[in-house]
């Protein structure tokens, strides 16, 4: 088993180059609109075919533990050095009034990862960050306390944390500007680095001035670029101008499988060996020539 740190999820030269396999509720709403079957045997089948294919170029994978992780395991599809993140958010979403709370399921603790045979746990926050509290819960103080709470627990078990933020506004902010949007991005980073996570995985904080300011505020803290389900080609670019500006990878998902949900299970693997894993080869070329080591972040 590689060594329990982030250079379990990194290259030889401390890139990050992870699959994200680890979608559940979004998988499915893909599955059910591309008329596909979707029911958990279906899921576990489409993530190990996924796996299977995309994984030998990978540093890392993430899954989830409900269809990803036990099938993956099961079908042999996760290769030896292949570092594997593990999304610890709970299966089911807390809501308030339509919003997103940011709540720890104290079962999908560290010792929960370790015990998955994981390397690293990763947890979701949507959260708008400076939402005012408005006489309700102020659920921007509790994403915060969760984090705190997540990176502590972490830190305490010798694993990894890897903290996902996707800025999601209230009521109070029903259609954001793209540079609304990016701003959030970046506070959200900003005030998540100052928990010190081992790594963040960012969305996009809107060019490369957005990335330089994301680089110089998160100092030690490293971060890498999920691709968000944009197309492949926009991926690229977006990849290559934030690795440019500073950070140490990738977790890419959608972005190299998603077409794969329109087809059945030959077609997909076709599909998947033809299309996804040449898709995956240029994304590592982009970063075997753009970026720096995670250990890198803050000199």
């Amino acid at each position: 088993m590689p060594p329990v740190g982030l250079e379990s999820l990194a290259d030889p030269r401390g890139r990050f180059a992870v699959l994200a396999m680890d979608q559940r509720g979004t998988l499915r709403r893909m599955l059910d609109a591309a008329g596909r079957p979707s029911e958990p045997d279906d899921m576990a089948r489409f993530k190990t075919d996924v796996v299977g294919a995309l994984a030998p170029l990978c540093s890392g994978v993430l899954l989830d533990a409900e269809y990803g992780v036990g099938a993956v395991r099961a079908s042999g599809g996760l290769p030896d050095g292949v570092g594997l993140l593990v999304a610890a958010d709970p299966a089911e979403k807390v809501l308030h009034d339509g919003e997103h709370r940011t709540v720890v399921d104290p079962s999908r603790n560290a010792a929960w990862v370790l015990a998955q045979g994981g390397h690293a746990l990763k947890f979701l926050v949507r959260w708008e960050p400076d939402r005012p509290a408005d006489g309700g819960p102020d659920l921007a103080r509790e994403a915060l306390a969760a984090v705190r709470d997540v990176v502590a627990d972490c830190r305490g078990t010798g694993v990894p944390s890897v903290i996902e933020p996707l800025v999601a506004f209230g009521p109070s902010v029903p259609e954001p500007a793209p540079r609304q949007h990016a701003r959030a991005v970046i506070r959200s980073a900003t005030l998540l680095a100052g928990l010190r996570p081992d790594l963040l995985k960012l969305e996009w904080p809107g060019g490369a001035e957005g990335c330089e300011e994301v680089t110089r505020a998160l100092g030690p803290v490293p971060w890498a670029l999920l691709s968000a389900g944009v197309s492949y080609e926009e991926f690229v670019e977006r990849a290559r101008v934030a690795l440019d500006a500073g950070a140490s990878g990738v977790i890419a998902g959608r972005s190299l499988w998603g077409d794969a949900v329109r087809l059945p299970g030959a077609q997909r693997r076709d599909f998947l060996r033809e299309v996804s894993v040449p898709r995956l080869q240029g994304l590592v070329e982009v970063l075997a020539e753009h970026g720096r080591s995670w250990k890198e972040a803050g000199r």
